[in-house]
């Protein structure tokens, strides 16, 4: 006998097979069998032992009939069962083979066994007639049930249960009844004999008598409520991954953290979030009151009455409410009405007790949220309607799903606060408003991406010498900080260009090498750093009315002409800025007054719903229905391609509404090579200034006139050409001559007899400058006549 079996081994023929074959193991029950006793056997084949056939040990277990050789002789014909003893199949093999002695003692009669194992088994168990009433129940399910057998004898299921769930299940026992296939249904009740409700597995099968014939039918019960609500806090916790963090938006992540929650955690659940200190991160520490913002809350009721914050609103929470006992202890904290757990927090707040009264709130359990080392906030969940109060189990659940919601709001948190300085610093590198020229009128809008971040959007329009306006609009590649500081870098040196008056292919070009230096410097050793860029600049001349323009892999503009339809300028193309080596083409139109230029980045016109053509199409009807406001024209353009949630990608968008100059506020003499005719030429032209009614603004003029006539003669080349040109405000003098070597400002010294010109002009005008054209090159100086007057 073995001694971790303490009964009687002899009803049981045992032996142990080797890898080999041979017999290691032979116990009372064999010798019993076969009348061989272990000396006779052990180490020698089994196969001795078979007087007829042949069993082959493989695979994990084996089981048939035999017929094995007595030690008499006699063949005795058994059914064998043969265990592997090892679990893996590359292991040597030991075989167990046992089989049952005839007429050994078994125990207890049969009939007695199932009687008791009826009434005693530990699964709950019902026996039903063919009409369905109660005809026998066990002990267990008496205990499920709350009632005794003979008070619910006769009865049906849901005459005993009285619920939906009851009736539901005497439905899948009529068919079990019907059919005669078993059934098995899960449910998640309250039983008469439970104070709380169980997830049930109820198994059905027909009850048969011995001529087949369907009797009645067994239920039985299995209660697998662990099971279940392990996989329900599955279920949960699998659900928050999924809609927890949907967007990076701090307030949507609250609200999506409470809608989790109710009702599979709790009735109601408030979320209340601290906010950032100076540094821009929460503070460490706690000492009651707290000061929280209420970001979102959510009810099982519409409405959610229990509220009594409203989102937004910040409360200071004293000690001893849960919100501050949780933020100063650091963990998860459980409230108790009954136990007084969330008194003093009621005593300090009496309108909130007589709400937490009248709604009947008997437990809370308050959560800090924390991730990263940083609490953000606390999340307070409460229960009412659900009788049972929260348990150990409840809290590993909620801190579960409260430090996954932590990461998503904190994420959403610094995206926000990056987004902010990004934004702050794309909006302080653009324009704040567009110059007042006398060549165009223009507006202007500027839309970040919805999602992807600040991106390298900008516009601007500058004015320059001759009454003339450089507009330019552009895109870098990528978002963010960098993007937008690199966007900041480019906008600076295309005024700088700009202001030494190059022509749009070589702006463009100079361009195209600032941005390939940073590249260079944004990489590594061999390894370039992604810094791209579009661009496309226009200079328009009111004098002239012509536009010229050039464009860096930039969408090209659309142009609105007086009674005419949208159109889309032809330019050539140009390669992106940054490509570096290749060249940019610019081409020039004609406008007529009124005329209406459409300049806007990639974002404006693609989406993933929308193609590049479509979405010009759309811009180009939008545009010809442009009445007389240029903001109204741009609101109208983002409302008509723009979808309500915003953009992939930022959006910039300017229109410029063009002027014509008339040819009244020009003139313009041509200057003989003959420094003694400088006096009639100044003469000339302060009769010209009486003509336009500006008399008082000769003086500076002609001296002005002088100065530059006199260079132009001594130092350029012919033809020689003196231009004026005045609107409201300005008085413009320009000279031209085919030399293309440009003035130098500089101071004269005590004993120079010259030098002075420049500087004079300088002092008197409100600035001054050359520009190269391809004749040669134009002096020109600026007078204000708002000064003059």
């Amino acid at each position: 006998m073995s001694p971790e079996y303490p009964f009687d081994e002899a009803a049981t023929a045992r032996a142990v097979v080797d890898d080999s074959g041979a017999l290691i193991g032979w116990n009372e029950g064999a010798r019993a069998l076969l009348g061989w006793t272990p000396a006779d056997v052990l180490g020698r084949p089994a196969t001795e032992l078979l007087a007829d056939g042949t069993f082959d040990l493989t695979g994990m277990r084996w089981d048939g009939t035999v017929t094995l050789r007595h030690r008499d002789g006699r063949p005795v014909r058994v059914w064998l069962l043969a265990h592997r003893l090892t679990d893996r199949a590359d292991d040597p093999a030991q075989w167990l083979v046992v089989t049952p002695l005839a007429g050994a003692d078994t125990g207890p009669s049969d009939a007695l066994l199932a009687a008791a194992g009826l009434v005693q088994s530990p699964c709950a168990v019902a026996v039903y007639d063919e009409r369905l009433r109660l005809c026998r129940i066990n002990d267990a399910m008496r205990e499920v049930i709350g009632l005794p057998e003979e008070r619910v004898r006769g009865l049906r299921l849901a005459e005993i249960g009285g619920g939906p769930q009851s009736t539901e299940l005497e439905e899948h026992m009529l068919q079990v009844l019907t059919s005669g296939r078993p059934q098995d249904v899960q449910t998640y009740t309250r039983t008469g004999g439970e104070a709380r409700a169980h997830a049930w597995l109820a198994r059905m099968a027909p009850v048969t008598d011995a001529d087949g014939r369907i009797r009645g039918v067994c239920l039985s019960a299995h209660d697998f409520t662990e099971n279940y609500l392990a996989r329900e806090r599955l279920q949960l916790v699998n659900e928050a991954s999924v809609r927890i963090g949907s967007t990076l938006d701090v307030l949507r992540t609250a609200q999506e953290l409470a809608e989790v929650c109710v009702p599979a955690l709790a009735d109601f659940v408030s979320v209340d979030l601290l906010d950032p200190q100076d540094g821009g991160e929460p503070p460490s520490r706690f000492s009651p009151p707290v000061g929280l913002r209420r970001a979102a809350h959510h009810s099982v009721n519409a409405g959610s009455p229990e509220a009594v914050a409203k989102p937004g609103e910040v409360q200071h929470y004293p000690a001893g409410s849960p919100q501050a006992d949780s933020l100063v202890a650091g963990h998860t904290i459980i409230g108790s009405l009954a136990e007084g757990g969330l008194d003093a927090w009621l005593a300090w707040d009496p309108a909130r007790g007589a709400r937490v009264r009248e709604l009947g709130i008997h437990s809370t359990m308050s959560v800090p949220i924390m991730a990263r080392g940083m609490t953000l906030g606390v999340a307070v969940l409460t229960r009412f309607r659900r009788p049972d109060p929260f348990t150990p189990d409840d809290v590993l659940l909620a801190e579960e799903i409260t430090a996954r919601a932590a990461v998503c709001i904190d994420n959403a948190r610094r995206f926000s606060r990056e987004r902010e300085t990004a934004l702050a610093l794309q909006r302080s590198l653009l324009p704040r408003s567009l110059p007042r020229t006398a060549a165009v009128d223009a507006a202007s809008r500027y839309l970040p991406a919805a999602r992807a971040g600040v991106g390298g959007d900008w516009f601007d329009v500058i004015p320059l010498s001759g009454m003339r306006v450089a507009m330019v609009v552009g895109d870098v590649l990528g978002h963010g900080i960098q993007a937008s500081a690199t966007m900041g870098r480019l906008r600076t040196a295309v005024r700088t260009l700009a202001d030494i008056d190059l022509a749009p292919d070589e702006l463009l070009t100079h361009l195209d090498d600032l941005v390939v230096r940073l590249s260079e410097e944004a990489g590594t050793e061999g390894n370039p750093g992604e810094v791209g860029a579009s661009c496309l600049y226009a200079v328009y001349d009111p004098v002239s009315r012509r536009c010229t323009l050039a464009r860096a892999g930039h969408p090209a503009p659309v142009v609105l002409r007086p009674n005419g339809p949208a159109r889309r300028v032809e330019l050539p193309a140009g390669p992106a800025l940054g490509v570096g080596g290749l060249p940019f083409e610019s081409a020039e139109l004609e406008l007529a007054e009124g005329s209406v230029l459409a300049f806007y980045t990639d974002g404006l016109i693609e989406s993933r719903e929308r193609e590049a053509d479509s979405g010009l199409l759309l811009l180009s009807e939008t545009l010809a229905a442009y009445a007389d406001s240029l903001d109204e024209t741009c609101d109208r353009i983002l409302h008509a391609l723009l979808p309500p949630g915003g953009t992939a990608d930022d959006v910039a968008l300017l229109l410029a509404r063009t002027r014509g100059l008339p040819a009244s506020q020009v003139a313009t003499w041509d200057i003989p090579a003959d420094p003694s005719l400088v006096a009639p030429i100044r003469k000339q032209a302060v009769d010209q200034l009486a003509r336009w009614g500006l008399s008082e603004a000769s003086f500076t003029t002609e001296l002005v006139v002088s100065e530059l006539v006199t260079n132009a003669i001594r130092y350029g080349a012919h033809p020689i050409r003196l231009r004026l040109i005045h609107d409201a405000t300005t008085l413009i003098c320009e000279v031209s001559d085919t030399s293309h070597t440009a003035p130098h400002l500089r101071r004269a010294k005590t004993w120079d007899e010259g030098g002075r010109g420049l500087l004079l002009v300088a002092q008197l005008t409100q600035r001054w400058g050359s520009r190269h054209t391809p004749e040669g090159k134009t002096i020109w100086a600026e007078l204000s006549l708002l000064d003059e007057e």
